[in-house]
This record gives C-alpha cells, structure tokens and sequence, in this order.
C-alpha cells in the first residue's frame, strides 16, 4: 500500500478525521499537505496526551502518525503500549501518582520523599521496558520554607532514585512551571533555582523541562536564557503567551525564531507541543497542531 492510500485508509477508519483535518487545513494554510507532513528532521515531535484528552486516543495515535509526528507524552505505560502499534513513542512519561502526591505537592515536601522514591523505583523499569528514555518530576510549592530549603528537599529526595535511573538510562526532567498564572507558589519558578538543583545533584541524568510559555510569563528573555543554559535541559514545551493556546501569530511569542535558536544549540531531541486548542471541533483542534509542527519544523 502506498503512503498516499495507507493515508486515506487510516482516515476513513476514523470517520474521516485525517481528511477532515487536512481540508481545514489546506483551506486556511497552502503549505498544509493532504498527507504525511514532509518535516525536516531535525527534531521529534511530540504532544501532550491532556491538550487533547477529549480525542479517542486511537484517533490521536492515528492522527499524530499522519502528520509525521513521533510521540504522545505525559502518558503512562498502558498507553504506550498502544502507541507501539503506531510506531510512536513517549518522549516524556508518567503514571498516576500515589496519594497526596501532586502537581504542586511534590518534592519540595520531604513528607512525599518515600512515596515517590517507591513510584519512580516501579515506573523505571517500565519505561526501560517500553523504551522511554525521560520521566517528568515536579519540585512542588514552596509551602512556607525558603528557597534554600525547598533545593535541599528536592535534592535529598531525587538523590534516592537518580543512581537507579542512571544505571538504566532514564533521565528525570524537573518541570519549570509559573507561579503568576496557573501555578501559585511552586517553587521551580525561575531558571537559576532550577539549574543550581541539576548542579547539586550533579548527575548526567537529571535535566530540566524547559516549558516556554510558563518561562515567558515569569522571566520572559526566553531565548537569551536558551543560549545560557541549553546544557542544563532535556525537553521543550510549547504555548501561546497569553492564554496558553495555539502558538500561531495571535500571541507574543516567535517560535519559529525559538526554534531556530534551539536549533543552533545543537538539541535534536523533543519539541512537546503543550497548547489547549481553541478550535471548536475535532478537525480545527486538530489542524492547529498540524499546524504547530510546521512552525517548529525549522
């Protein structure tokens, strides 16, 4: 079967989704191919599975393999397992958290230290498993202890489980989230907090997500702070400034200059497309990260 009929075949089994997509598409963007995206390789994609936790995951496989795409992240081990049907893979994972562990209740609070030591000591092989390579961590609020102290909590704690995932070539990426915006009080807030927590923990396999749009809201300086510390990181996310939407011309920020910038650091790795769509239906949802991918392809 030919690229152009495997296509068509996958659409239809969707209940034309991928054709759908492709003709909103086309009719707002020229460039916008009927068929596999044509990218330059020169990084992976990915998107994160809760962006489109309304699209049947099935349908999200299909149509991320469609537009060239290679990775569903922050999923878990059932589903990668699926996306293997797909040729997809993870590039940064997760699993439910145990109880009381939390986006913003995490290392920072040394109570959490032997629930996470035993999540990650279970998640690590699961990933060695299904080959993925990153697992996400969050530092957590900052709950009334200083800065100094929170470093120490997140560094006693990682400490636990960086030798295992050294020995079996799992990075830990710590995400940089705002705490103006949507996260109010979490620690890891600010570049160099997180860059002086890779040096105390002082191991190879511990990096930082860098998430752009909570980077531009706290600090701004985005790609002057890509030139500095792109040795400190592992993984980009993307969004529109302001609104956390699509990451097209109606909102602040240059992304295919970004890209360019982080291209000239040498990264090859994944770009994680991490916007909530404002498209009304599946195929606009859709066609805005079809879309995305091509503003990041540089």
């Amino acid at each position: 079967m030919n690229r152009r009929n495997l296509i068509k075949n996958s659409a239809l089994a969707t209940g034309g989704i991928l054709l759908n997509t492709a003709s909103f598409a086309n009719k707002n963007n020229p460039n916008m191919e009927n068929e596999n995206l044509k990218l330059k390789g020169n990084f992976k994609h990915s998107v994160s599975r809760w962006c489109y936790k309304k699209t049947p995951f099935t349908d999200l496989c299909k149509a991320v393999q469609s537009f060239g795409m290679h990775s569903i992240e922050l999923t878990g081990p059932e589903e990668w397992e699926e996306m293997k049907d797909y040729g997809l893979t993870c590039a940064i994972g997760w699993d439910k958290y145990p109880p009381g562990i939390k986006l913003d209740n995490f290392y920072s609070n040394p109570d959490n230290h032997d629930a996470l030591e035993n999540y990650y000591k279970l998640l690590i092989p699961k990933a060695v498993k299904a080959g993925v390579k990153n697992l996400i961590c969050l530092s957590g609020q900052k709950q009334g202890r200083t800065d100094y102290q929170n470093m120490i909590n997140c560094r006693n704690g990682i400490q636990r489980i960086i030798g295992l995932a050294e020995d079996n070539g799992i990075t830990i990426s710590m995400e940089y989230l705002n705490s103006k915006v949507n996260h109010p009080d979490h620690q890891f807030d600010n570049m160099e907090w997180g860059v002086a927590l890779c040096e105390m923990i002082d191991s190879p396999n511990f990096k930082i997500l860098y998430d752009i749009y909570h980077a531009q809201i706290m600090e701004g300086d985005v790609v002057a702070t890509i030139r500095k510390y792109h040795s400190y990181i592992s993984h980009y996310h993307t969004a529109g400034v302001p609104g956390r939407h699509e990451i097209d011309d109606t909102q602040e920020l240059n992304y295919r200059f970004i890209m360019e910038e982080i291209k000239k650091t040498g990264y090859t790795g994944f770009i994680g497309q991490e916007f909530v769509p404002t498209g009304k239906t599946e195929e606009e949802k859709l066609a805005a990260l079809k879309e995305s991918v091509l503003i990041c392809d540089v």
